[in-house]
């Protein structure tokens, strides 16, 4: 017998679980746009310091979803905690708005960083534990498309709502100042509700299923997705790998038994590295970065949109190269293009180049990360886990990338001062060759391998 993939199923559950996605990009990058605005509201246009922790203050929230969507996902399932991660989305759209002082406005960016986190952890792992093995990479890959779609749409949304500001005229009596942010922050709300409605029409993850010796619920879910003999062979795979362990309670100290520190450690390390090589900052700081650069307020915005743009398409080069030419390959090419770029626009910042070359550099930058280290981070952390503690493992892993990406976020604006653009840029660029040699050392390739099989290599 053969296979007969349920392809349209397939992707229309993959879309849904990776909504989350979406929203984990629109909250991340919405700030960018507001930031000229919410700045002056709050009067902390002049505090660096206050600026990083605004900036930050979400990453302090994924730390906290990530902590807790590891153990639970484990425990209670993949698809309670993204149901979870989507009414937290909700609350953060509707309260990031209304916030009328900095404190309410930094708790409820923590409220969305919370989704952020859960998010984050969960939804790749569940396209990875739904997918085939032949077109896993491509799948998992979706997650990432749904993240810089969600960048572009809150890219393309600050453009349409910011209104033209006058030369001269004060931001903060301006619509902009008043409510323009706010709408921005608002906008969300419409695909939380949608992700939240979505999910209930989505089935559990057979292989936590699986996991949890529920074989009959597995094998109709895998068979909808493959047929009966994709079924079949996935069952006894999962079969073939579990032990008695499958029944043990879901504990952190299994993540510390046999070869699992080693696996973990590679998780750990590419994670942070995903975050440390720096092209968050472009989203992040767009402002800062393209004011340097020549460009007012307005440029600004269509620039920050263009990336969006390139950021999207070469996702989609991306999703198609990672079944074909592997994980690793791409992730060492990500690396060192990185590094080149950053030497090359570090050295523009340096000799006072302006204008179009600095923003042909970042947008080649973006077009490297996103077509490599962005999506394939994702599908490897969702890969390289053993099945019995890929929840507890991936929610470490991902709690090592919102860590690295807090110190990036935070220190972004004082290496900024101290070092000035090109000093940062080209710090950026050592973390990447640093980057490329763990890859190249420890890093192995996952390319059309059952995740039974990934977990049986490196294991035994």
């Amino acid at each position: 017998m053969r296979e007969t993939k349920n392809t349209f199923y397939l992707l229309l559950i993959s879309i849904i679980s990776a909504m989350g996605g979406l929203l984990f990009g629109y909250d991340w990058v919405v700030i960018g746009g507001a930031k000229p605005f919410y700045e002056v509201y709050f009067h902390i246009e002049a505090n660096a310091a206050m600026q990083g922790w605004v900036m930050g203050s979400a990453i302090l929230g994924c730390l906290l979803g990530v902590t807790i969507s590891g153990s639970l996902s484990d425990r209670y399932g993949r698809k309670p905690l993204m149901v979870i991660s989507s009414l937290v989305f909700i609350l953060a759209a509707v309260g990031t708005g209304i916030a009328d002082t900095i404190g309410a406005f930094i708790f409820f960016r923590i409220i969305g960083g919370i989704g952020i986190g859960i998010a984050s952890t969960t939804s790749p792992m569940y396209i990875a534990e739904i997918s085939p093995s032949a077109i896993r990479g491509r799948f998992v890959s979706i997650n990432q498309l749904t993240i810089v779609l969600g960048i572009l749409a809150a890219q393309v949304v600050n453009w349409l709502i910011a209104e033209p500001i006058a030369e001269g005229e004060n931001i903060l009596l301006s619509w902009n100042g008043q409510m323009g942010w706010r709408w921005m922050f608002w906008a969300s709300g419409v695909p939380a509700v949608l992700f939240f409605l979505l999910l209930f029409f989505i089935p559990e993850s057979p292989r936590w299923l699986a996991g949890r010796l529920h074989y009959e619920r597995a094998a109709a879910i895998f068979n909808r997705i493959g047929g009966q003999f994709y079924a079949d062979n996935e069952i006894r795979s999962i079969k073939d790998t579990a032990s008695a362990s499958s029944k043990e309670k879901t504990d952190f100290r299994l993540l510390l038994q046999g070869k699992m520190p080693r696996i973990v450690l590679i998780g750990v390390v590419i994670a942070a590295f995903q975050q440390w090589c720096g092209i968050n900052v472009i989203f992040n700081y767009a402002q800062e970065i393209f004011a340097a650069a020549g460009y007012g307020v307005s440029d600004i915005l269509f620039n920050i949109v263009i990336t969006g743009v390139i950021n999207v398409l070469f996702t989609f080069v991306g999703m198609y190269t990672v079944d074909k030419l592997g994980r690793r390959s791409l992730m060492l090419f990500g690396a060192i293009g990185l590094a080149c770029i950053y030497a090359a626009l570090g050295s523009c910042y340096y000799f006072h180049l302006t204008g179009i070359t600095v923003l042909i550099l970042v947008v080649a930058a973006i077009a490297c990360y996103s077509m490599t280290l962005a999506p394939i981070t994702w599908v490897v952390l969702s890969e390289l886990f053993p099945n019995k503690i890929r929840g507890m493992a991936m929610a470490v892993s991902t709690f090592s990338l919102w860590t690295a990406c807090f110190i990036l976020t935070y220190t972004f604006p004082l290496l900024n001062r101290g070092l000035g653009a090109h000093g940062t840029f080209l710090l950026y660029g050592v973390i990447c060759i640093a980057g490329f040699i763990f890859i190249k050392l420890f890093l192995p390739e996952t390319k059309g391998k059952s995740l039974e099989t990934i977990e049986q290599e490196l294991t035994k």
